[in-house]
């Protein structure tokens, strides 16, 4: 038997090879298939199911290609309603691989269709549990994305969770490894471990939601304190359900090099311009109007959040990061990327056209202007959670995600003099790109972010929440 976890870190997601005598079986798999046709190849296996644990929201699953290119057959638990070509399992029935089998576990909660799979070996015992979204390590999955109206609420879901939880997983040994979709920065749940993996005996000694004594108080336990799913949720669950383009269809539109006349000829239409090299460069100089978000950090995951998947894409990359730029999107259902800048910003500034910087500065200058600048507004982009555990006295919090509110910057001014920080750095550029964007151009990038400000023994630091909206 084997097991491999292919784990996307700027995703946090997790997908699974298994493998039992030359035959395998793959669980959420994502859009670019290449890892796992590669390691297939390498072992010389052939797949025999694709097994899915629900419709995904914070990725386009890579099901249907590669359910294409090996045969296999794409597997969801009950409950699934979907047209596409899949089979739908019955709870509690058995695939046999090789020498060990994988139980369907219908786990609802999450979602209606979610779908646990227990891995037992070749002597009938349990060994692992792929728990897709209804169990993480240190969480279990948001019970909101499938509401309903009035139907299905928030509280049917999270008690729907209760119930699979209790009846389907806690009767595992406590040895039972459980494998979950997501590690610590998904969106999914509410705040997941530092973890991968676990094992069900430490789940149940220290996951805050199963500490529950009783149905309410779980359901009370997991809806609290969620915030709203970022904007690509519904768009990815709605593609995963009713299908997509190949990939390839994808990379042959995005991979088309454009001079810096085609470029400048394009952006002239309803476009949307995305530089995504590293945001210190980005700050040095980039195309006017572009945004940035960088290969550094979640990229996918911000472009989700905050881009128009209406509204094509060009881009501007390091030269050679076109391909891993486009895959990255497509990821979480950008399919309308037109091309890229041919040789990166440095052909746009050799052609002498007009540029853009941010300027930056060090957080102990920022301290230092506070007390001199009436007009000078801190605008703190990170979460509330962040701004509440201590923020500058009189910071202004928007958190990046409310970039794509309109009245979410309305509290800026035309005569404020703006500086701009997130926990490190990689936000509030992004932050900033979007502000110039929208000619507010008065601003400062604070370098080193939080991290930096706090350590400034003159810093006012306060801990109470101060939002204004």
């Amino acid at each position: 038997m084997f097991i491999k976890q292919l784990y996307t870190g700027c995703l946090s997601e997790a997908a699974y090879y298994i493998e039992s005598n030359g035959e395998a079986a793959i669980i959420d798999p994502l859009r670019d298939i290449e890892p796992y046709l590669d390691l297939i190849n390498e072992r010389k296996s052939k797949v025999r199911y694709i097994f899915e644990t629900h419709f995904h929201a914070d990725f386009i699953s890579g099901h249907l290609d590669l359910s294409k290119a090996t045969g296999a057959p794409i597997i969801y638990g009950p409950q699934t309603e979907t047209k596409l070509p899949v089979q739908i399992a019955r709870d509690g029935e058995r695939f046999q691989l090789g020498e060990i089998s994988i139980e369907v576990l219908h786990t609802p909660g999450h979602t209606l269709e979610s779908t646990c799979y227990l891995l037992k070996d070749k002597n009938g015992k349990d060994h692992c549990v792929f728990t897709g979204d209804t169990l993480f390590v240190g969480d279990v999955g948001r019970p909101d994305l499938a509401q309903k109206g009035n139907e299905i609420t928030i509280n049917d879901l999270a008690g729907m969770m209760y119930d699979s939880l209790h009846s389907k997983l806690f009767h595992l040994a406590d040895d039972v490894i459980v494998y979950p979709a997501h590690g610590p920065g998904s969106a999914c749940g509410k705040n997941l471990g530092p973890n991968t993996y676990s094992t069900i005996g430490e789940e149940k000694r220290s996951n805050y939601a199963l500490q529950a004594a009783s149905r309410d108080e779980f359901i009370q336990k997991v809806t609290e304190g969620i915030i709203a799913p970022p904007q690509y949720f519904p768009i990815n669950a709605k593609i995963n359900k009713e299908g997509y383009e190949s990939l390839d269809t994808i990379l042959k539109q995005g991979l088309k090099a454009l001079s810096v006349d085609d470029f400048i000829k394009m952006s002239k239409e309803d476009v949307t311009i995305l530089d995504s090299r590293n945001s210190e460069k980005f700050t040095q100089g980039f195309v006017p109007g572009s945004i940035n978000i960088g290969l550094e950090g979640r990229f996918a995951e911000w472009a989700g959040s905050l881009l128009s998947f209406d509204q094509p894409i060009l881009l501007i990359t390091e030269p050679g990061k076109e391909k891993e730029s486009i895959i990255r999107l497509a990821r979480v259902g950008f399919h309308k990327i037109i091309g890229f800048l041919q040789g990166g910003f440095d052909t746009w500034k050799n052609s002498d056209q007009e540029i853009d910087m941010i300027i930056n500065v060090e957080a102990d200058e920022l301290i230092m202007d506070i007390p001199h600048d009436k007009k000078l507004l801190v605008l703190d982009v990170r979460k509330i959670t962040e701004f509440a555990d201590g923020h500058l006295k009189n910071a202004v919090n928007i958190p990046l995600h409310d970039f794509t509110d309109p009245g979410s910057l309305s509290v800026i001014e035309d005569d404020h003099n703006l500086y701009v920080h997130c926990l490190g750095g990689y936000r509030s550029v992004i932050a900033a790109s979007i502000l110039k964007s929208q000619g507010i151009h008065n601003l400062r990038n604070v370098t080193g972010g939080w991290d930096k400000i706090k350590s400034i023994p003159k810093a006012d630091i306060v801990k109470e929440v101060s939002i204004l909206n």
